[in-house]
């Protein structure tokens, strides 16, 4: 896997529904890198951390891979890396290749994968859309959020290379298992992992908990 591009974001003050709401979704391109610390990614502005930053979600990837898929929903949209608010713009990067737990060394850091991202109203910011958290959700395409390990900067054109396998469900799956419809008894594999975000953790089992 390799880093097509290395994304940071200022605050923007939007109107959703007559209400004023600040938001750091838009995110753009930064040639210098980025820099991965514990609870978020230097110079870039996490807003509401209650949903985002902090330890489990501290650096956001998603894959370059999908942006073909977007533009052809969205041909009259241009399409910047960072649209999804990513942090970490990554070819190669397939969720359902990834498990919960999983080590990555990517330039001078280390992260450990922890949860699917789960969209919110936001996103229709960026694209304009309302139906856009719906598409996102049914697409699969989740990206991947990292607790970062080991401090580090990152660059474009530097490889995301695998440096422990966690033997766990996998980014795609827990994420079909927080829309399924019906329980699947495996989920029980990513609420006992000890490398699951707790706020997952606590959406499956408030999805899931009376089954298990």
């Amino acid at each position: 896997m390799k880093i097509v591009s290395t994304n940071i974001g200022e605050p923007r003050v939007l109107n959703h529904r007559g209400k004023e709401v600040t938001t750091g979704i838009f995110k753009f391109p930064v040639e210098e890198g980025i820099l991965l610390e514990k609870n978020d990614v230097k110079d870039d502005h996490v807003v509401d951390r209650r949903y985002h930053g902090g330890v489990d979600k501290a650096c956001y990837l998603y894959s370059a891979d999908h942006y073909d898929y977007w533009q052809k929903l969205y041909p009259e949209l241009e399409l910047p890396w960072g649209m999804f608010g990513e942090n970490l713009t990554v070819e190669g990067l397939q969720e359902v290749a990834i498990n919960i737990g999983d080590i990555f060394k990517i330039g001078d850091a280390v992260v450990q994968a922890t949860q699917p991202r789960q969209p919110c109203f936001k996103l229709e910011f960026r694209f304009r859309n309302k139906s856009i958290v719906r598409k996102f959700i049914d697409s699969g395409f989740s990206g991947v959020y990292v607790r970062v390990l080991n401090n580090g900067k990152v660059e474009s054109g530097q490889q995301m290379e695998l440096q422990g396998r966690n033997d766990s469900a996998s980014i795609q799956q827990v994420y079909r298992w927080i829309y399924a419809d019906e329980f699947d008894p495996e989920v029980e594999r990513a609420i006992n992992d000890p490398f699951i975000a707790d706020a997952c953790k606590k959406d499956l089992l408030k999805r899931w908990g009376e089954f298990l």
